[in-house]
């Protein structure tokens, strides 16, 4: 029979931090047959020059591409996969994170990878060149992908010329424009033991990790990296001055989309913003899947989502439509968010979408990848790790007033932005609507 019982062992990472300033983050889950090791590094799109755009991106690759102690390119990834493990990256606006993930008794050289990799990358020359070509190829991938494309432009239409409206991987210019120096000198400037979370999770010991952390990230950083890592540059609160950004291309559909500068990662209208978009276009019985999608059929594909930074962020809606529907569907989009700001939510519906929002929390903390980049992603972003319990609760504490007091804070006058990649050639309509967009 199934375990019924409430009785159950939390999960509570634990924080040290080495002599020289890196954190590092240790959640002990004895059942899991896994060890994942994540290396968080405080540097993203948002901190580089607009010349040498997708500097971050470009060092993530790099960082695969031979050692010192493993000079051969494919060395990092052999070594990790010969294990049974997998290893990969990734590159926000705001972060690096290099990650693998090993069974838990090869957990000595998944620290030993991880940390070889960040340390003491060759930077080749002729690896640098080699994948020049690669990401060049991911940036046109993503240009020749609509619905990565119109993520681009509603991005661009939203924050305007400033870096949170960049895009993380940079241009085919500013790629062609990085240098070995540039790459050597981000290394510098940005890979310091204060600016860097280490997390580890799964069947792991605290006191072996802290041991194999200190021998592998303990020793042998330059004298400068004792010092500060730069400020960050505070966001704009201006959007662009092309509000509606239209790319026209021979496609079967149109993918649309809409954006609202909405509040940044920590304020405290966060759950009340989570449950609000749960409301809008959060799952199959949002409001806007049922007005869209089943009432209407106007679309296969429809729903939105926050994103939040240290001092900005928006909430967007995404659709793919036919031409001749587009329009059809930006009204809808815009009725709904009318009625988010001047009419309370059901008692009814606010249960649902709170059930549904703490349910697939709980759900995504169900393996030690987890556990891992939730601990050290928000460490590194936020300075401290929210209990499970505190984020269940956050939800639980949102009311009726709260959801239309936030939908009253974004959905306001001057902060619509739109993108439409398809074959649309109602451009005029398409920018009235959004110019003269009004909550009332």
């Amino acid at each position: 029979m199934p375990n019924t019982s409430n009785h159950r062992v939390a999960v509570k990472p634990t924080i040290d931090v080495l002599p020289n300033g890196l954190r590092v983050v240790v959640t002990s889950i004895p059942h899991s047959q896994a060890a994942v090791l994540a290396a968080y590094v405080g540097v993203g799109s948002r901190d580089e020059a607009r010349d040498t755009l997708g500097l971050s991106h470009y060092l993530e690759h790099m960082l695969f591409k031979g050692t010192q102690s493993r000079p051969e390119p494919t060395a990092i990834s052999a070594a990790i996969e010969g294990a049974g493990g997998s290893l990969n990256a990734f590159t926000s606006r705001e972060l690096t994170c290099y990650w693998n993930r090993v069974p838990f008794d090869r957990l000595s050289l998944a620290m030993d990878v991880l940390a070889d990799s960040v340390r003491h990358s060759l930077l080749a020359e002729t690896e640098i060149e080699r994948e020049r070509t690669v990401i060049c190829s991911e940036i046109r991938r993503a240009h020749d992908q609509p619905g990565q494309r119109v993520g681009q432009l509603l991005t661009q239409s939203t924050y305007g010329e400033q870096p949170l409206g960049w895009e993380i991987a940079g241009d085919l210019e500013s790629v062609d424009a990085i240098t070995r120096d540039h790459l050597a000198t981000h290394i510098e400037t940005w890979y310091r033991p204060a600016n860097i979370v280490l997390s580890v999770a799964g069947n792991v010991d605290r006191e072996q990790v802290l041991e194999f952390a200190e021998r592998d990230w303990g020793d042998g950083w330059s004298a400068q990296s004792a010092e500060p890592a730069p400020a960050r540059e505070i966001a704009s609160a201006g959007m662009s001055d092309d509000l509606a950004r239209i790319e026209m291309r021979n496609l079967e559909q149109c993918n649309l989309a809409l954006a609202l500068r909405a509040i940044s990662r920590l304020d405290p209208d966060r759950y009340a913003l989570a449950l609000m978009n749960e409301v809008l276009g959060g799952g199959m019985s949002s409001r806007l899947f049922t007005e869209i999608r089943e009432k209407r059929g106007l679309a296969y594909s429809v729903g939105s989502h926050p994103s939040a930074f240290d001092d900005a962020g928006h909430l967007a809606i995404m659709a793919g439509v036919t031409a001749e529907h587009v329009l059809e569907t930006v009204d809808v989009v815009l009725e709904e968010l009318r009625r988010m700001g001047s009419e309370p939510v059901a008692d009814e519906e606010l249960e649902r979408v709170r059930e549904h929002a703490i349910g697939s929390f709980r759900l995504g903390l169900d393996a030690a990848a987890s556990w891992s980049h939730r601990a050290g992603g928000m460490l590194l972003a936020n300075g401290t790790i929210e209990p499970v319990d505190e984020t269940i609760a956050g939800y639980e504490s949102v009311t009726i007033a709260d959801i239309q007091r936030v939908a009253r804070r974004i959905v306001r006058e001057d902060n619509l932005a739109a993108a439409v990649v398809g074959p649309f050639d109602q451009a005029d309509e398409l920018r009235e609507r959004i110019a003269n967009f009004s909550p009332n």
